[in-house]
């Protein structure tokens, strides 16, 4: 009778503790479902997203739809990139109250092959670029082609969102780290543009020379997705800036008359940004072509006293480098057909971005042409930071100098190559003085009309002393505007576009987007070769240990039951 009290009081018990643990849960849960926490133990905080990505999504008004075309059999690279893609979005969703809705879809998957064929068409149409992605081990080597983005669309608008883009010289693994580290802000900015409904005002100068309308079409293009972008000629009018919120001077090639200096000026003293694309040294580009020779002379355009006031010093120097990009040369006749060959071509630098700044960070190579230098001076107040700068194997020519196509048959003695990583843009930020401080008089200076400043607000300008980093090629004979950065020599896409864009957008960007960029989340890589060499023995171990644990804790209970019940 004892024994049966004791059971049966064990067993309330039992039940007891049950129904207080389910109870628990419940409220818990309930609880829960009004409050939301997450616990961030990464030590790069890589899945707490930023104050201005919550403020954005907290501030949506409609629903914002993502078809992500990241979904298949994956390698664990880009498995790594989907999961981490959902678990952002998942992210979003709950800090937008409900305003993300997603779904992932495989191309592969889609009706027939020719419905496969057209959804493909419309991704790249609509500017997603796909993945030709190659494995290889010791068993085989599959290949296949995946669609890294989606598309996104809010308020009957509708943008691609590129999740992942291969970068020349960067590991896989590295490659797709670089993309995690992205996402946050490439979806962010990607929504960002989706919202905006009055655009900033972005003028590209005119009037002195600068580069051709053509030439620079796909940088206004690119930039019009976010800013409203126009042309103006200063022509000496007090007024021809106002309303303008930035303004791009691209590769000018005449001199600035005074007036036009005062205007921009007093443009950057009441806050304006600028970016600056001059090339210190001139060429005729014309002369090259047809003669395959020409001289390189002194950019004289009058704004050294303005930049040098600012903070930096453009060097009137040509840069050359053995990190270069191609150019044909014909090397005799095959056939009565010119026989052309690349040759590598000192004078383009390609320039890698290895500098930890958000305009230039995970960026791809960047190609230049005829570039210069540029120092930063005193300048009281001005932070300056460098952004872009050569490569190790780099050598400075002094103006005048000759430069001939036939230089590309001779090699290039490395020795002499030894002026290395000398920087070719800057990042000036802080409040500026005036040039003309001291140097005008004083009817001028209180002429209301005028309203001069002597000091101006802070504000940030970019000078790249290479113009042609935002020329674009364009084919005359059928009207084809090509990207800007892409080399028809080689095939290559650089990252002119990216950088440029980055850039403006930094200057113009009052909620700190790009310092999202900055985060770093740490690869932690398997050691490949410890793999290889031990690959057998993890296999056993994966295999062999669960069965032993499973097997042993059984004969553990077994043991136990018999000690127990034969009491």
């Amino acid at each position: 009778m004892v024994a049966a009290a004791k059971q049966n009081g064990n067993k309330r018990r039992d039940i007891t503790v049950l129904l207080a643990l389910v109870g628990s849960v419940i409220v818990i849960n309930f609880i829960a479902h009004f409050y939301f926490m997450r616990f961030d133990l990464t030590s790069e905080k890589r899945y707490t997203l930023a104050p201005t990505t919550r403020k954005m999504l907290g501030e949506l008004k409609d629903v914002v739809y993502l078809k992500v075309y990241l979904e298949g059999s994956f390698n664990p690279g880009f498995s790594r990139l989907r999961n981490e893609t959902k678990e952002l979005l998942d992210e979003f969703r709950t800090y937008s109250n409900n305003n993300i809705e997603y779904e992932f879809i495989n191309p592969g998957d889609v009706g027939t092959k020719e419905d496969q064929t057209s959804l493909e068409k419309q991704l790249y149409d609509k500017g997603i670029i796909p993945e030709q992605v190659i494995d290889r081990n010791r068993e085989k080597t599959s290949e296949s082609l995946i669609w890294p983005g989606a598309i996104v669309t809010y308020d009957r608008k509708e943008l691609p969102w590129q999740i992942y883009t291969r970068q020349v010289g960067v590991s896989p693994e590295a490659a797709i780290n670089n993309a995690v580290q992205e996402l946050e802000y490439s979806l962010t900015n990607t929504i960002r543009k989706l919202q905006q409904t009055k655009k900033q005002e972005v003028t590209f100068i005119e009037g002195h020379a600068e580069l051709d309308t053509l030439y620079r079409y796909d940088f206004m293009r690119s930039l019009s997705e976010y800013y409203s972008v126009n042309r103006v000629s200063i022509n000496e009018k007090l007024k021809a800036l106002e309303g303008s919120d930035a303004i791009v001077i691209t590769r000018p090639d005449s001199m600035f008359s005074d007036k036009d200096k005062f205007i921009i000026d007093q443009f950057i003293m009441r806050g304006g940004k600028i970016l600056w694309l001059v090339d210190p040294v001139q060429i005729n580009q014309d002369t090259f072509r047809l003669k395959g020779y020409t001289l390189g002379l002194k950019n004289e355009l009058r704004i050294d006293d303005m930049l040098f006031k600012y903070g930096v010093r453009l060097n009137p120097v040509l840069v050359q480098d053995l990190q270069c990009a191609q150019v044909p040369v014909n090397i005799g006749f095959k056939k009565g057909q010119p026989n052309f060959k690349l040759f590598p071509w000192i004078y383009n630098p390609l320039i890698m971005p290895d500098l930890p700044h958000p305009i230039v960070r995970n960026l791809d190579l960047i190609k230049t042409e005829f570039c210069g230098t540029l120092d930063t001076v005193m300048a009281k107040g001005i932070t300056k930071t460098i952004l872009l700068r050569t490569s190790r194997y780099t050598k400075l020519q002094q103006t005048p100098a000759r430069i001939a196509l036939s230089m590309v048959r001779f090699q290039p003695n490395e020795s002499q190559f030894k002026d290395s990583y000398q920087p070719i843009a800057c990042l000036l930020e802080g409040a500026f003085s005036s040039v003309f401080e001291n140097r005008l008089p004083s009817v001028i200076m209180k002429d209301s009309a005028i309203a001069y400043k002597m000091y101006g607000k802070p504000t940030k300008m970019i000078v790249v002393a290479d113009g042609d980093i935002a020329r674009n090629d364009f084919q005359r004979g059928n009207g084809t505007v090509m990207p800007l950065g892409y080399d028809r020599y080689s095939g290559q896409t650089y990252a002119n576009r990216a950088f440029l864009l980055n850039a403006m957008n930094y200057l113009l960007d009052d909620e700190g987007l790009l310092q999202l960029r900055a985060r770093e989340v740490k690869l932690r890589l398997l050691d490949r070769k410890k793999i290889e060499l031990q690959k057998g023995k993890w296999q056993i171990i994966n295999m062999v240990l669960p069965l032993g644990l499973v097997l042993g804790f059984g004969l553990f209970q077994l043991y136990y039951r018999r000690r127990k019940f034969t009491r």
